[in-house]
C-alpha cells in the first residue's frame, strides 16, 4: 500500500515533465529536463527514460554520451561475469550506429571493454574504431591501443599493433624498439635500429644524436651475437668506422665484442691486431689496448682454470705458454705500438722518429730501417723538429759502429736535401765536418767546409725562400765561423785573414767575428790590421751593435800606446760617442775620463766627466755624479767640488737631490763652513716632506745640535712646520701619500689598516703633531751647542790636508759682522770661499710662516728665496 502510494504521488510529480514532452517530443533539453528530475530515484525508470528520449533522438550525442557514461557508473564494483556488461555492450553496439564519428564513444568503449578483459573483442573494437574514424583522430586512439596491446601476455599482438602505427608515425619507431628489447626480441629491434641509423631524416624524440643512436646498434648486436642474425655485424660496424672517424676506439672494442661472444677468437685477436695498427688517437689506442690485453688476461685465466680441472697434459701445457708468450709481447711491444700511433697522426714528426729509434736500443736492423724510412717519410716543409738531426743521427750511427764510408755516404745526401731553413743544410756541414775532426781527417774537414762555402753558379740572397738552401748555405755565418776555426788552428795567416775577409765582405759578420779577426791579428802582431778590423767592424755595424767593438776597440788601442797617440786617441773617443745613446755612454766617458788622467791633462778628465753627467742615462747620472765629485776631490780638493755639488743638485730629481744635500752640507761642516752647511739644509728642506724624509730632518737636528743655538733650532723647527704646511695644501700630493700609508703599515697599527681615508689622514695628522711636540725646544733643559765660529787658521790648515796640490793664495781676512735686521732678514757678510754664478739654481719663491715657537701663534709672512747661490749670498 506504501509503495502504490509512492509511486501514485511520483507519477503526480512526473506529469508536467510529460506534458511538456508531449508537446515537444524532438527537444532536448525537455528530455534533458527530464532525465535531471529522474536523476535520484529508480535506475530502471531512468533508463526507460533515457530510451525513449533515444528513440525520438537517436542523433543526440548528448543524450548518448550521458546514457551511457549512466549505464557503466550503474555496473561500477560489479563482478565483470554480470549480465548487465553485457547489456551495456549492446548499449555501446546501438549508440556506434549513430555515433560512429565521435572519437569520446568509441574511447570510452574501449576502455569499457579492456576492464573487462575481453581481448580479442578490444582488438577488434579498436581496429573497428581506426577504420571509422578519419585519420586525423586516430592519435586519440593510438596511445590506448597500444598501451593495452603491451599489457597483452602475447608479445607478437603488440608487434603487428606496433608496426600497423609506425607506418602512421614513423617518428616513433624508438618506442618501438624499447619495447622488442623489453620482450627480447633482440633481432627485428636490431633490424628496426638499423633502419633508423641509416634514416638522414629522423629525429630522436629522446634528444639522441645519430652516434648515440650507432652505439645502441653496435652494442646490441655485439652483445647478442646468438640473438641478432638478420644483419651483418661486421659490415655494420666497419661502416660505422668509416662514419665515425673520432669514435673509432669504441668501434673496433664493440667489433671485438662481438667475435669474442660468438666465440671466434683468433678472429677477435686479428680485429685486435688490425684496431692497434690503424688507430690515430692516443685515446683510441688506450681503449683498444686495454681491452686486448683484459682479453688476452681472460683467455689465459680460463685456460688455465681448465688445465687445473682436466689435469695436466703437454698440449694443454704448450696452448698455456704459447698464450702467456703472447701476452708478454703484447706488454712489450706497447710503447713501440704508441710512437706507431703518434706518427700515423703526424708521420712529419722528427722526435718521435727519434724516440722510435732508442725504442729499438740493440737492435741495429731495426735501426737502419727506422732511419731508412724516417729520411723518406720526412718532408722537410712539413716537419715538426729539425728533418737535417735525422740524417746527422743516421751518420752517427754509421760512424760508431766504424762503418766511416757509410757515414760520408749518408752526409752527402744529406747535403742534397731540400731543407726549409739553410741553418738545417749547415748544421750538416758542420756535422760533416766534425766527423772527420773526430778521426783527424784535417785536411778532409778543410775541404769539406771550403766545399760548403763555395759561392754556386746562382747566387741567391740569405732569406730568398724561392731559391733551394743549397744556393744560399754560402751565406751561413755558422759554417764559414767553423771554416775560420779550422784556418786559425791548421790554416795558414793567410788563409785565414783571406776567409775572415771574405766574411766581412759578405756582410754576414757578426761583432763577435770582428773582434775575433782583430785578436787573431794582435796575436800574429799586426797590430795596425787588427785596429783596421776594428774600423770594418765599426762601418759595418750601428749601435748597440757596434758597443762591443768600440770597448774592444778603445781598449786594446790605450793598452798598445798608452799616451804616445793622445791626440788619435781623443779623436777615437769622440768618434766613438757621436751618436752614442744614453745606455751606453758611461763606460765609454769613464775610459775616456781614464786615459786623460793617465795621460792627458786633468781639466781635460773634468770636462769628460761633466761631459758624461749631462750625456749619461738618467737611472746611471746619480752614480756619475758620484763619481765626477770623488775624482775631483782627489785632483783638486774637496774645495773644488762645490760647483759640481750644486749642479748636481740642480740637475738630478729629488731623492738624489736629497742625498747630494747632505753630502754637500757634511762636507761643509767637515770644513768648519757651518753657516754655509745650514744654508744648504735650508735649501734641501724646500723638497723634503717631514712625513715622507724623516731622516733628513733629524740630521739637520743633529747638526743644529753639535753646531747651532737656540735660535738656530727655533728656525729649523720654523720652516719643519712651515714645509709640512706647504705640503698638506696640496691636495694631490694627499692622496698619493694616503695610498702609499694603505699599503705600508710602517706608520700605522696593523689592526688600523682597513680605515677609510678620513681616518687616515686624521692620524697622520696626531702622529705629526706628536713628532712636532717632541721637537719643540724644551726650555728647562740645558743644551750644550758648539760655536760655530771656527779660526781661519784651522780651515786653512783643514783645507790644505784635503788638496794638499792646491796653490795658495793668500786672502785677506776680513771681519765677520753678524748684524740681523729688525725684521728677521739675513744681512750680506764678506768673506769665506767663492761661489760660481754659473751654478746658480732657479730661484722658487715659497711663502713661509715664521712662527712664535712658545704659542705656536703665526706672526708674519715673507717671501723667501729658495735658489742655493741666494742663500749663499745671503749668509755670506
Amino acid at each position: 500500500r506504501i509503495v502504490q502510494h509512492f509511486l501514485k504521488e511520483r507519477k503526480e510529480d512526473d506529469l508536467p515533465y510529460e506534458e511538456e514532452i508531449i508537446r515537444n517530443p524532438y527537444s532536448v533539453k525537455c528530455w534533458m529536463r527530464y532525465i535531471e528530475f529522474k536523476q535520484n530515484g529508480i535506475k530502471s525508470i531512468l533508463n526507460m527514460i533515457y530510451e525513449r528520449a533515444l528513440k525520438e533522438l537517436p542523433g543526440s550525442y548528448k543524450l548518448w554520451y550521458n546514457y551511457l557514461r549512466e549505464r557503466r557508473k550503474q555496473v561500477k564494483g560489479k563482478c565483470i561475469t554480470e549480465p548487465a556488461y553485457e547489456e551495456i555492450n549492446n548499449c555501446h553496439e546501438r549508440a556506434l550506429v549513430f555515433m560512429h564519428k565521435m572519437p569520446r564513444i568509441w574511447l570510452d568503449y574501449c576502455q569499457f571493454l579492456v576492464a573487462q578483459c575481453k581481448i580479442t573483442r578490444s582488438r577488434r573494437t579498436f581496429d573497428r574504431a581506426l577504420r571509422a574514424l578519419p585519420v586525423t583522430q586516430h592519435p586519440r586512439i593510438w596511445p590506448l591501443y597500444l598501451r593495452f596491446a603491451r599489457n597483452l601476455p602475447l608479445p607478437e599482438t603488440a608487434i603487428r599493433v606496433y608496426r600497423r602505427y609506425l607506418k602512421l608515425s614513423p617518428e616513433n619507431a624508438e618506442e618501438y624498439i624499447d619495447y622488442l628489447r623489453s620482450c627480447s626480441k633482440l633481432d627485428e629491434a636490431a633490424v628496426r635500429l638499423a633502419a633508423v641509423v641509416n634514416d638522414e631524416s629522423f629525429v630522436s624524440k629522446e634528444g639522441k644524436s645519430n652516434y648515440q643512436l650507432w652505439h645502441e646498434l653496435c652494442d646490441l648486436i655485439s652483445q647478442n651475437p646468438d640473438k641478432v642474425n638478420s644483419l651483418n655485424v661486421g659490415a655494420i660496424i666497419r661502416g660505422g668506422l668509416t662514419r665515425f672517424t673520432d669514435q673509432l676506439g669504441k668501434l673496433w672494442c664493440s667489433l671485438s665484442d662481438y667475435y669474442i661472444r660468438s666465440g671466434h677468437f683468433e678472429k677477435a685477436r686479428d680485429v685486435y691486431e688490425e684496431a692497434i695498427l690503424t688507430v690515430v688517437t692516443v685515446r683510441d689506442f688506450t681503449q683498444v689496448y686495454d681491452s686486448y690485453a683484459q682479453f688476452e688476461e681472460s683467455m689465459i685465466a680460463a685456460k688455465m682454470e681448465t688445465t687445473s680441472e682436466m689435469g695436466k697434459d703437454e698440449e694443454e701445457d704448450i696452448d698455456l705458454e704459447l698464450r702467456l708468450a703472447r701476452f708478454e709481447q703484447l706488454i712489450a711491444r706497447r710503447p713501440l705500438l704508441l710512437n706507431s700511433v703518434l706518427l700515423r697522426q703526424n708521420p712529419h714528426n722528427v722526435h718521435e722518429w727519434h724516440k722510435r729509434v732508442k725504442l729499438y736500443e740493440g737492435k741495429p736492423r731495426q735501426i737502419i730501417n727506422t732511419y731508412t724510412e724516417a729520411v723518406q717519410t720526412v718532408d722537410p716543409m712539413k716537419a715538426t723538429g729539425k728533418p737535417s738531426s735525422l740524417w746527422v743521427s743516421f751518420a752517427k750511427f754509421y760512424e760508431e759502429n766504424e762503418q766511416l764510408d757509410d757515414a760520408r755516404t749518408i752526409f752527402e745526401k744529406a747535403t742534397k736535401v731540400n731543407y726549409k731553413q739553410v741553418d738545417d743544410l749547415a748544421g750538416v756541414w758542420c756535422e760533416y765536418g766534425e766527423m772527420e775532426l773526430r778521426h783527424e781527417n784535417y785536411e778532409q774537414a778543410l775541404r769539406i767546409l771550403r766545399k760548403a762555402t763555395a759561392i754556386p753558379s746562382k747566387k741567391a740572397e740569405y732569406f730568398d725562400v724561392s731559391e733551394p738552401v743549397q744556393n744560399r748555405v754560402y751565406k751561413s755565418l755558422k759554417v764559414w765561423s767553423m771554416l775560420a776555426d779550422l784556418e786559425e788552428s791548421m790554416g795558414t795567416f793567410q788563409s785565414t785573414k783571406a776567409v775572415y775577409d771574405r766574411i766581412i765582405d759578405l756582410r754576414i759578420a757578426t761583432p763577435q767575428i770582428i773582434i775575433n779577426y782583430a785578436m787573431f791579428l794582435e796575436e800574429h802582431n799586426y797590430f795596425e790590421e787588427s785596429f783596421k778590423a776594428y774600423e770594418r767592424g765599426i762601418a759595418l755595424f750601428r749601435w748597440p751593435n757596434v758597443y762591443d767593438i768600440w770597448n774592444t776597440y778603445l781598449t786594446k788601442f790605450i793598452d798598445r800606446y798608452g799616451g804616445k797617440k793622445l791626440e788619435r786617441a781623443r779623436d777615437l773617443f769622440e768618434q766613438a760617442l757621436d751618436g752614442c745613446p744614453a745606455k751606453f755612454a758611461k763606460t765609454i766617458y769613464l775610459l775616456y775620463a781614464k786615459l786623460e788622467e793617465e795621460f792627458g791633462l786633468a781639466r781635460h778628465a773634468m770636462a769628460v766627466y761633466e761631459r758624461a753627467t749631462q750625456a749619461v742615462d738618467n737611472t746611471e747620472r746619480h752614480h756619475m755624479f758620484n763619481i765626477y765629485i770623488k775624482r775631483a776631490a782627489e785632483i783638486y780638493g774637496v774645495t773644488y767640488t762645490r760647483a759640481i755639488y750644486q749642479k748636481a743638485i740642480e740637475v738630478l730629481p729629488d731623492e738624489h737631490s736629497r742625498d747630494m744635500c747632505l753630502r754637500f752640507a757634511d762636507m761643509e761642516s767637515k770644513l768648519g763652513e757651518i753657516d754655509r752647511g745650514r744654508a744648504i739644509y735650508s735649501y734641501c728642506s724646500q723638497i723634503c716632506d717631514p712625513r715622507m724624509t724623516a731622516t733628513f730632518w733629524q740630521t739637520w737636528k743633529e747638526f743644529e745640535i753639535r753646531h747651532g743655538n737656540e735660535d738656530t733650532i727655533r728656525e729649523m723647527l720654523r720652516i719643519k712646520r712651515s714645509v709640512q704646511a706647504t705640503y698638506n695644501t696640496q691636495v694631490n700630493f694627499m692622496s698619493s701619500q694616503m695610498m702609499k700609508a694603505t699599503t705600508n703599515a710602517t706608520d700605522l697599527a696593523p689592526g688600523q689598516m682597513g680605515l677609510d681615508d678620513m681616518k687616515l689622514l686624521e692620524q697622520q695628522a696626531q702622529l705629526l703633531a706628536a713628532e712636532a711636540e717632541q721637537d719643540k725646544p724644551k726650555l728647562k733643559e740645558k743644551i750644550l751647542f758648539v760655536r760655530s765660529d771656527t779660526s781661519r787658521s784651522e780651515l786653512a790648515e783643514l783645507a790644505k790636508q784635503a788638496n794638499p796640490d792646491e796653490i795658495d793664495i793668500d786672502d785677506e781676512d776680513e771681519d765677520v759682522d753678524e748684524d740681523q735686521g729688525p725684521e728677521g732678514e739675513l744681512q750680506h757678510h764678506r768673506g769665506g770661499a767663492a761661489v760660481e754664478q754659473g751654478a746658480m739654481l732657479q730661484n722658487i719663491h715659497i711663502e713661509m710662516d715664521c712662527v712664535d715657537t712658545e704659542n705656536d701663534s703665526v706672526i708674519e709672512y715673507r717671501t723667501m728665496p729658495t735658489s742655493y747661490f741666494t742663500f749663499l749670498s745671503a749668509m755670506f
